[in-house]
């Protein structure tokens, strides 16, 4: 019994989704001995599991990389929707936190690691299921061996700017 049938109201029936991922630990292990750009690389190529957070977002992915740059993808569904019906901004957050940081990664040494001390997102468009494969790009603007920073921008299948956000990273190792 669905708890929306229990409280006399008809929702419909509930909507599943399941999550799958990998140890965690075995990318975390890797990244300790490889270049942040060795290590982002390897991951683009499927030589390393991706993070367990990508699983529940729209198989968010790694799509390009190069030093100081960044590319995923996803294509969210509606188990991301907030209450009024359209893609709850801590996605378009979390995209852009994932290109910042991962786009300061790309330019750190073996055995330096690094970790969002700030962001700020402005969210331009809402984002709906029919804004599609969602494209989010980061690049270093400033690089640093304490702090370093970072730029995002999101854009919806046709290209349309979704939301933008300007990161701060505190680097360590």
């Amino acid at each position: 019994m669905n708890h929306a049938s229990a409280a006399g109201y008809d929702w419909g029936e509930p909507r599943t989704k399941t999550v799958t991922w990998y140890d965690p630990s075995t990318g975390a292990e890797a990244a300790t001995a490889m270049s942040g750009l060795d290590y982002l690389s390897a991951m683009r190529r499927g030589e390393l599991p991706p993070p367990p957070i990508s699983a529940l977002f729209g198989d968010m992915r790694i799509s390009g990389v190069n030093e100081g740059e960044v590319e995923f993808t996803c294509v969210p569904d509606e188990s991301v929707y907030n209450p009024i019906g359209m893609v709850h901004g801590g996605l378009a957050c979390t995209l852009l936190d994932s290109v910042t940081g991962c786009a300061v990664h790309s330019t750190l040494p073996a055995g330096t690691g690094y970790s969002s001390a700030e962001i700020k997102v402005n969210y331009l468009r809402a984002i709906h299921l029919d804004s599609g494969e969602l494209h989010a790009r980061g690049r270093v603007t400033k690089p640093g061996r304490r702090v370093a920073f970072a730029e995002g921008e999101l854009r919806d299948a046709s290209g349309k700017l979704l939301a933008t956000a300007s990161s701060t990273c505190t680097v360590f190792g």
